[in-house]
């Protein structure tokens, strides 16, 4: 392969990896049909695969992308029986085409488009793997490893969800003011979620995750400006914000991993930790606290460290009790397990770690990790070192690799 051929590869594939969710929700806002906009921005992809090395790579690379896939859509239109039916369509995209709009200055509409993938009619368990497949452009595999599931297992499900939004006819209609509340959930879980994988991703020293997470928080604020009243949409950001704030102190400067527990606070950024107190101050003011509330509450103590230099444990096991009640996951379970032996002994958290079913833990890497350090804590090396052994193995990021094969000796 030449290096022209490799230099206009990677510059699609960051194209695509940075402006996709921008692209099909533009399109699909234009056109009221999320398969055909996918398809037409996958035709577009492969011609520059082939145009771009012999034309070389355009001044505005996302601009040359929604032309092209535009006038895929209308040449689609225009050679359909019943081109009447798509009269809306194409006035629109001519509309757009005639204002001679670039790709910098046509309007996000990823949070429109969030909303829509949370639609009534598509079965709820597949709302966020859609929104973090069609509006943040994540594969199927990455997808697959945040649900704690097979890849072609979420490839299916996907699949099946688009082909019930072409087949149901649901289309590209941003729902009305009334209708966004009951949708919410959804939309907050998937905003999570991105922020999550990002910030898994090589711990946020990879570029992708870091502009995942950075994307995530975006969408958080613009969120809240849209439903201002809505506390959750509080929480979350406040939550992501506290994490994001310990970013610089995750690793050391020869890259190695530093758990949580042995961060430096002086690392942390102190105007995140205060824009997120800030935002989790207001949401407790309506004493209606929800799951994202108390993870951000939970992430306030932990930042508390930063002033007192000490973790009040038994708060945020109270947090966690809380937030148990309300959502008792896999990851909410380890946490409060974690937790509760900071403030009642290793042996009391192992006991709440064996409270959870086995099948739900299999492929959740903090789980064993926890456990590994819970029995290394009683002296029982020899299942510490088992465990260690199945958390490494679930572990993709090098450096937590090395840091968990150093902590099981």
């Amino acid at each position: 392969m030449s290096s022209v051929q490799e230099d206009v590869e990677r510059t699609v594939e960051r194209v695509a990896r940075e402006s996709y969710g921008r692209l099909v929700a533009f399109l699909s806002s234009h056109t009221s049909d999320l398969a055909s906009a996918e398809d037409a921005l996958g035709d577009a992809l492969l011609a520059a695969l082939t145009t771009w090395p012999r034309n070389g790579v355009p001044q505005g690379p996302e601009a040359w992308l929604l032309t092209s896939a535009r006038n895929r859509i209308v040449d689609h239109v225009r050679h359909q029986q019943v081109v009447s039916a798509s009269e809306q369509t194409m006035r629109l995209l001519r509309e757009h085409a005639s204002q001679g709009q670039t790709a910098t200055e046509f309007p996000d509409e990823r949070l429109k488009l969030l909303f829509v993938c949370a639609h009534p009619a598509i079965d709820s368990s597949v709302h966020t793997p859609l929104m973090l497949q069609t509006v943040l452009g994540l594969d199927a595999a990455r997808i697959a490893q945040a649900f704690l599931t097979s890849p072609a297992a979420m490839s299916q499900r996907l699949v099946r969800a688009k082909a019930k939004i072409k087949d149901g006819g649901i289309r590209f209609e941003v729902p009305q003011q009334r209708e966004l509340p009951p949708r919410l959930d959804a939309v907050l879980e998937a905003i999570y979620a991105a922020f999550g994988i990002g910030w898994d991703e090589i711990a946020g020293i990879d570029q992708h995750g870091r502009d995942l997470a950075e994307e995530a928080i975006w969408l958080a604020r613009v969120l809240l400006k849209l439903m201002p009243e809505q506390n959750e949409a509080r929480g979350l950001l406040s939550l992501m914000l506290h994490c994001e704030a310990r970013r610089a102190a995750r690793r050391g400067t020869d890259g190695r991993y530093i758990p949580l527990s042995e961060q430096d606070p002086q690392l942390w950024s102190l105007p995140l930790i205060k824009e997120a107190e800030r935002y989790l101050a207001e949401a407790s003011r309506q004493r209606q606290a929800g799951r994202f509330q108390l993870e951000a509450a939970i992430q306030s103590v932990h930042a508390e460290r930063a002033r007192s230099g000490r973790t009040e444990w038994l708060a945020i096991v109270v947090f966690y009790e809380q937030l148990l009640r309300m959502c008792p996951t896999v990851g909410t379970r380890t946490g409060y397990a974690a937790a509760l032996a900071e403030v009642n002994g290793a042996q009391a958290g192992l006991a709440a770690l064996d409270t959870i079913p086995t099948e739900t833990v299999r492929s959740y890497q903090p789980y064993w990790a926890v456990r590994a350090h819970l029995l290394q804590r009683l002296g029982k090396a020899d299942e510490a070192r088992k465990a260690f052994d199945w958390a490494i193995g679930l572990t993709e990021d090098p450096a937590i690799r090395r840091f968990l094969l150093e902590k099981r000796g």
